[in-house]
């Protein structure tokens, strides 16, 4: 099952590494070499997604030998969308499997599954703010239970008449 999304090693550092600032607090930062151990990353790796995060103004460099990272605007206005987006550029759903589409069908022999469950994934990533993810993870340190409200939306869309369980 862990295939069947497949997330840059890049984006998957930039999400991660969003999400620790975030649970930093306000003007506390963290350094690279922190993050990189914290990730089992490569600092160098890292350093680059960072400064792909600065540029895109999600994340704002704090220079000298204390230095680190901060994130750029507060938890609550950053989606994870736009963190996926500023590693891996603007997404936008697709319907087929392949880059370019080698079915001689007039149309897709999987129908719409394809782009509706990547519209799905779209809609949950901008949906969710990393504020969404950083009480979700407070909560779950705590022992708490969080609730669907207080981790952005509560479920990927359902197609109408199939059931889903939660």
């Amino acid at each position: 099952m862990g295939d069947i999304l497949k997330i840059s090693e890049a984006a998957a550092l930039a999400l991660h590494a969003m999400t620790m600032l975030a649970e930093q607090g306000e003007g506390r930062h963290l350094s690279t070499k922190e993050m990189a151990a914290k990730l089992k990353a490569s600092a160098a790796h890292l350093a680059k997604v960072l400064q792909r995060l600065e540029k895109a103004e999600l994340v704002a460099s704090i220079r000298g030998p204390k230095g680190g990272f901060v994130l750029g605007k507060d938890a609550s206005e950053i989606r994870l969308l736009d963190i996926y987006e500023a590693i891996e550029g603007r997404i936008s759903p697709t319907r087929c499997l392949f880059g370019e589409p080698v079915c001689s069908r007039s149309g897709c022999i999987l129908g719409e599954t394809i782009k509706s469950a990547s519209e799905a994934i779209i809609a949950r990533m901008a949906d969710t703010r990393l504020s969404d993810v950083q009480e979700r993870n407070a909560k779950r340190a705590s022992g708490g239970v969080p609730s669907a409200e207080s981790v952005g939306p509560a479920a990927m869309p359902v197609p109408p008449g199939e059931e889903t369980f939660r």
